[in-house]
């Protein structure tokens, strides 16, 4: 038969099996040394296992026996469950977990299916990025294409619409861009003047020093010339050694002035051949478009053009090397007929 102490000893240990709060040894228990010693490691391993039951594994755990022998098993599994949990988050999805049954089978099925989706998704990266690489490659050729179209596009205006030889303006182009800025000019109750020239004994330059020469004397006569003109000022060649030049907005003894201007620059600014320089001269024909003459016809800058080449005709008969205007060819504001044209007075 147990006796009263050994009763009060056992419901002391039953208190430190089942209560909250650690019970108190009395003075008379505390006096049996086997009592105080499991009320000790009883202690100890409450302790322990309410700092586990908080998420706290650092504990030290010094009491011994198979129950804190397991205790610190499964402290150093849950410390070693922690560190892999960590390597999954660092991406390293080769961890296992072998030790808490259903859990690990659990949580390996997890870590492999992170790792097959993470390897997918890195496949569908990888074709994501190969594939926008091709369309950044397929838009950069379409670009360069549209590009060299446009490049193309834009070479075959021009030279569709410029002399080859010179760089200036075609007839065509000419005559075009003429008849619309007439159209505007006049509108506005301002002159213009159209002007032709043609280099003087051009034929002479071509037997003496070659055709190859004669190009160069071409270009060389667009370069003066282009360089003498006003801002809003252009030309064209017109087929040879005949060029027609636009003054914008010009009365006819601007037009004048602005033609000696061209004629003089071109006189002093000899030409550079291999041989040497040489000087070359040219004849023009000036004649006016004023806001009291009516544009809309269609052949009204062709009949310009007319009478500034009938202007250089008497400039080259006056001698060559002079500028004409057509007011001067005619001294009257009359038309007049040549060779089944009509021309218009200044």
């Amino acid at each position: 038969m147990i006796n009263d102490e050994g009763l009060r000893a056992l419901e002391h240990v039953k208190k430190l099996l089942k209560d909250n709060a650690v019970p108190e040894l009395s003075d008379d228990l505390a006096k049996i040394p086997l009592l105080v010693e499991i009320h000790t490691d009883f202690k100890a391993i409450r302790d322990v296992l309410y700092s586990f039951s908080t998420g706290d594994l650092s504990p030290d755990i010094r009491v011994r026996g198979i129950i804190p022998g397991c205790m610190k098993a499964l402290q150093a599994h849950l410390r070693h469950l922690i560190w892999q949990v960590q390597m999954v988050e660092q991406g390293d999805f080769s961890q296992q977990v072998q030790f808490m049954g259903e859990f690990s089978q659990a949580f390996n099925s997890m870590v492999r299916q992170m790792d097959a989706t993470l390897k997918e998704l890195k496949q569908k990266e990888a074709t994501l990025t190969a594939l926008t690489n091709n369309l950044q490659n397929e838009v950069d050729l379409r670009n360069s294409v549209v590009e060299a179209l446009q490049e193309s596009e834009s070479r075959f205006k021009y030279l569709a619409s410029h002399d080859p030889l010179t760089g200036v303006l075609n007839r065509r182009s000419f005559l075009e861009r003429a008849g619309a800025e007439v159209q505007i000019i006049l509108a506005r109750s301002i002159s213009c003047c159209l002007a032709m020239l043609d280099i003087d004994h051009f034929k002479r330059f071509n037997d003496t020093y070659g055709h190859l020469a004669g190009d160069e004397a071409l270009r060389h006569t667009v370069k003066v010339i282009s360089s003498a003109l006003r801002k809003n000022d252009f030309m064209g060649r017109y087929g040879g050694e005949e060029f027609v030049l636009f003054f914008s907005g010009a009365d006819l003894e601007t037009g004048i002035v602005i033609a000696e201007r061209v004629r003089k620059s071109l006189a002093v600014s000899p030409v550079n051949l291999e041989t040497g320089p040489v000087n070359i001269t040219a004849s023009f024909g000036v004649t006016l478009a004023s806001p009291e003459k009516d544009p809309s016809d269609p052949k009204f800058i062709q009949k310009l053009i007319n009478n500034a080449d009938v202007a250089l005709y008497e400039a080259k008969k006056a001698g060559r090397n002079r500028v004409v205007s057509f007011i001067d060819r005619q001294n009257s504001d009359v038309v007049v007929k040549n060779e089944g044209n009509e021309l218009l007075s200044g």
